[in-house]
C-alpha cells in the first residue's frame, strides 16, 4: 500500500488518511443488525476448511484467551469515510492462528464468520499480514460489545467492513467467494489508499471467478 498506517509512523501533528476519509476522534458504533449476547459457556472459535491435515481445530473460551497476546498500533478506516488512527488494539495475531492450525498450500482465500453467519472474505496474503489481529482489547480495555466483544479482527490495511466484530472462526478456502458486504455491492478487496469501495470498481482479477 506504501502508506503510513499508524501512529508509530508519524512526526508529531501529522495525520495521514486514505482519500476521501476525514479524522475522526472518537469511535462511532456501526454494523448491521442487533448486538450478539455473549455466552462463554457456548463461545467457540473454529478453524475449518482447507486445513493442512484436514481437520477442523477448535478454542473454548478460555483457551483461546490463553493464546499469546500481542498488541498493534494502528488505524481503523471505515468505508462511510471515517478514520480513526493510532490506536492500539491486543489480542491473538492471525499468524498464530495461521502457525497452530495451518491451511493446506493450495489456499488463496480465508471467509472469517461471526455472529449472525455474517462473514467478510480476505486473501490470504492479507489475512497473514504481521499487523491482522484477532482483538480483544483497544488502547489496554476489554472491547465492549457494541464494538465486538469478545472478539473482532482488525485488519488495518484494509476497509473495517473487512475485519467483522463478533468473530467465531476461519475458513480456509481454496478459491475466493464473496463474503456479506460483498454480496451486497462491497469491493471484494477493500484497499482504502485506493478507494476500493464499491463491486463496480473492481478490475480483472479482483473479485471471484463467475
Amino acid at each position: 500500500m506504501g502508506q503510513p498506517e499508524s501512529g508509530e509512523h508519524r512526526e508529531a501533528g501529522q495525520v495521514d488518511l486514505p482519500p476521501g476519509q476525514r479524522l475522526q476522534r472518537g469511535w462511532p458504533v456501526t454494523h448491521y443488525g442487533p448486538v450478539p449476547r455473549f455466552k462463554p459457556d457456548r463461545w467457540e472459535f473454529r478453524v475449518f476448511g482447507a486445513t493442512a491435515d484436514g481437520e477442523k481445530r477448535c478454542w473454548n473460551h478460555e483457551e483461546f484467551s490463553a493464546l499469546p497476546f500481542s498488541t498493534v498500533v494502528a488505524d481503523l478506516h471505515c468505508v462511510t469515510k471515517f478514520s480513526m488512527v493510532g490506536a492500539e488494539w491486543g489480542g491473538v495475531p492471525a499468524r498464530t492462528i495461521l502457525e497452530l492450525a495451518p491451511p493446506a498450500p493450495n489456499v488463496t482465500h480465508v471467509m472469517v464468520w461471526a455472529e449472525y453467519g455474517f462473514s467478510a472474505n480476505l486473501r490470504l496474503s492479507d489475512f497473514d499480514s504481521d499487523r491482522t489481529i484477532f482483538a480483544t482489547h483497544k488502547d489496554g480495555e476489554l472491547l465492549t460489545a457494541e464494538h465486538g466483544f469478545p472478539l473482532r479482527l482488525v485488519v488495518p490495511h484494509l476497509y473495517a467492513w473487512k475485519g467483522p466484530k463478533w468473530v467465531r472462526g476461519v475458513e480456509y478456502m481454496t478459491a475466493d467467494r464473496r463474503g456479506f458486504w460483498e454480496e451486497r455491492g462491497y469491493h471484494n478487496i477493500g484497499d482504502p489508499w485506493t478507494e476500493q469501495r464499491y463491486s463496480y470498481q473492481e478490475e480483472p482479477g479482483d473479485g471471484p471467478e463467475l
